[in-house]
């Protein structure tokens, strides 16, 4: 996922609507296994 944001998106939300998948139910997934998205880095850690 960081290697998509940083190389391809300048935001989340860009690269969601961009791949077809919901925002929301990746960041769940995310969270799950404690990676969170930092809008400010444009990445999960």
């Amino acid at each position: 996922m960081n290697t998509q944001l940083r190389d391809f998106y300048p935001s989340l939300e860009e690269m969601c609507k961009s791949l077809s998948l919901k925002e929301e139910e990746l960041i769940k997934k995310l969270e799950n296994i404690d990676y969170y998205y930092d809008a400010d880095l444009n990445q999960f850690a």
